[in-house]
């Protein structure tokens, strides 16, 4: 990284002198090094800043002509998207916005889990990535109840019933969070004004998840340790400035077909009827992206087992640095850790699955089995793994795998 950056011009000069942002961006963000066999899936943690700027803005705006009032709420929305200039595009964007933060989300998970980037020396990364997935939750949740439809109601009256379950302090949390004894305008009010605050503490951590980082570097799908500066890494821009912008013009596409095409497809019809206490929808189902969650809480008969069990499945992930024992981090090269990571994929997708059926019958008894083995990986396979797999030879470096063996040659006797 270059410390010697000077603005060219005598403004930047100038400002730069008060408060040296411009040095900091182009002297240590743009030349920053990277190495150099990052493939396409390392391009969601930019996307996911896209998705999160887009959120906050198009929010903005929605929250001039909302009203946070249970006689009023969905009539607002009506008036956004019948009234309001764009309105219907931006609460479009905002509502598959979330879905698409979501999807590249548990896509960038999943890069994590693949590669091992949890481990040491990131383990900060990841834990301070768990708790933006803990808020990104949160904040979906109460933005899926401020629409105030027959979904939104009953949604907001089931979850929030689960915290009565916590012994002791569950019956004043519950009445706090309705703001009397049942679920009506304080709790709307209180949802608004924390979904209004929490994109901007997801923001603080992401540029906290950005800084951490920095520190160690990227990792890097051989899992493999590369010195900064070094033949292996190049700087980020313009190599991955335009490699990020080529995935987010593909991901803008995918985005935009939603928006303008099939802007209800991730949606529930119920929700676009106005909510009524005294009539309960016939399947009461949460946004897709909390399925897999929603499947893990039915999947225990006892309300407090449920909830424990819930927030458990993702309390879990930030010990996941201490829980793989393998020395290995890319499953490239840990066979075993890689047909089982694989299964631990299809069983996430088919607890999303089950959380949209009904809790009885053969789909409570896969949503226990499946369950079962959430935990099982984390708990049971992943410390095992780490004694018993054998795992394959890690090249030497990066650039070692597309190397032909006359240039490692060549590489190592020019070394030498």
């Amino acid at each position: 990284m270059s410390d010697n950056y000077e603005p060219s011009s005598a403004i930047g000069k100038w400002f730069d002198k008060r408060l040296p942002l411009l040095t900091l961006f182009a002297g240590h963000v743009l030349p920053y090094p990277t190495p150099k066999n990052l493939n396409y899936w390392w391009t969601f943690g930019g996307i996911l800043t896209f998705c999160l700027v887009t959120q906050i803005v198009t929010g903005l705006v929605l929250a001039m002509h909302y009203v946070a009032d249970a006689e009023q709420a969905f009539t607002s929305v009506e008036h956004i998207m019948r009234d309001v200039n764009f309105g219907w595009m931006l609460r479009y964007i905002h509502a598959n916005g979330a879905s698409m933060m979501f999807m590249a989300v548990y896509i960038h998970m999943a890069r994590s889990l693949f590669y091992g980037s949890y481990k040491e020396p990131r383990e900060l990364i990841w834990i301070i990535g768990v708790f933006i997935f803990l808020l990104m939750i949160a904040t979906a949740f109460m933005g899926y109840v401020l629409p105030w439809g027959q979904m939104s109601f009953w949604a907001a009256t089931v979850i929030t019933n689960l915290f009565s379950a916590i012994p002791l302090v569950g019956e004043s949390i519950t009445n706090w969070l309705w703001g009397g004894y049942s679920v009506g305008s304080p709790l709307l009010t209180r949802f608004f004004t924390l979904h209004y605050l929490m994109p901007f503490l997801i923001f603080a951590l992401v540029i906290l998840h950005v800084w951490a980082l920095h520190v160690p570097g990227n990792n890097n799908p051989e899992g493999i340790d590369v010195v900064q500066g070094s033949q292996d890494t190049v700087p980020f821009h313009p190599h991955y400035v335009v490699k990020d912008g080529l995935a987010l013009v593909v991901f803008l596409v995918i985005f935009a077909g939603f928006v303008f095409f099939v802007p209800n497809l991730l949606g529930h019809t119920d929700n676009y009827i106005q909510a009524n206490p005294l009539q309960t929808p016939e399947h009461i189902v949460p946004e897709w992206y909390f399925l897999p969650f929603y499947a893990i809480l039915r999947a225990v008969p006892d309300k407090l087992g449920g909830v424990i069990l819930m927030v458990s499945s993702i309390a879990i992930l930030a010990f996941l640095p201490w829980l793989d024992t393998s020395k290995v981090r890319s499953a490239k090269y840990r066979p075993l850790y890689k047909q089982f990571f694989w299964l631990f994929i299809a069983d996430v997708i088919l607890l999303g699955y089950l959380g949209a059926q009904s809790a009885d019958g053969l789909f409570l008894i896969i949503s226990r089995i499946a369950t079962a083995y959430y935990f099982i990986h984390f708990l049971v396979l992943m410390p095992l793994l780490g004694f018993v797999e054998k795992t394959k030879p890690l090249p030497k470096s990066i650039s070692e795998p597309v190397l032909s063996k006359e240039e490692r040659e060549a590489q190592v006797a020019g070394s030498t």
